[in-house]
């Protein structure tokens, strides 16, 4: 069927994929505009996945201060080179995700980064909050599974729902991106302050009894 240039435009312009990918991604899904979006959506994923292993040595720190200047937080974003860390593009999902971590407080960047002794123990608790709800026992790892996924949404940075379309990841969206600019783009590293907090730390340190 034939596609007018008004239309591959009009794909190019939401999803910033080349001309002759959304001529082609329009063409299979015979001219539907929301299914050709869905078609590139899968198609750059694919590629992003292919550039995960580049080493991303640019980029740039992030910073959200929220009004009041009680929370703030920095976000370092890497890319492969100082030309796409310039970018429009790039500047703006650099302030999503430092914007992202103070809403949504993650504690880890991705699932391969918790910390065993944080597995274990969100383990014992899901465990046990079966076994207290009368789960079957032949259930039970079943259903600790399945909320360990909610867990991994809650405190991992790349599974948690973008606050801004909560439709899709904050990993997908980075691999969006990474489609997006033809470069792997990462998370480095995150920090996240709250007046107030170091003190409660303190306090809290000084309560605990101490190590044997």
């Amino acid at each position: 069927m034939e596609i007018s240039a008004k239309l591959v435009k009009e794909l190019r312009d939401r999803t910033g994929a080349g001309m002759m990918e959304c001529k082609s991604a329009l063409v299979e899904a015979k001219g539907n505009l929301p299914e050709a979006e869905i078609i590139l959506r899968k198609r750059g994923i694919a590629s992003a996945a292919k550039k995960a292993t580049r080493s991303t040595r640019q980029g740039v720190i992030g910073s959200y201060i929220h009004p009041g200047a009680q929370l703030g937080v920095l976000v370092e974003v890497n890319c492969e080179s100082d030309f796409v860390a310039r970018t429009d593009d790039f500047q703006q999902l650099v302030k999503d995700l430092a914007m992202q971590v103070a809403a949504a407080d993650p504690q880890f960047i991705r699932k391969e980064d918790v910390t065993p002794e944080a597995l274990d123990r969100e383990r014992d608790i899901q465990r046990a909050r079966a076994l207290q709800e009368g789960k079957p026992e032949k259930m039970v790892d079943k259903i600790v599974d399945g909320r360990m996924n909610k867990f991994y949404e809650e405190i991992c940075l790349y599974e948690q729902p973008f606050i801004r379309e909560n439709s899709t990841t904050v990993g997908d969206l980075i691999k969006s991106m990474i489609a997006k600019v033809g470069e792997n783009i990462s998370v480095s590293r995150f920090v996240r302050f709250k007046v107030g907090e170091a003190a409660l730390i303190e306090e809290t340190a000084e309560k605990s009894p101490p190590q044997e």
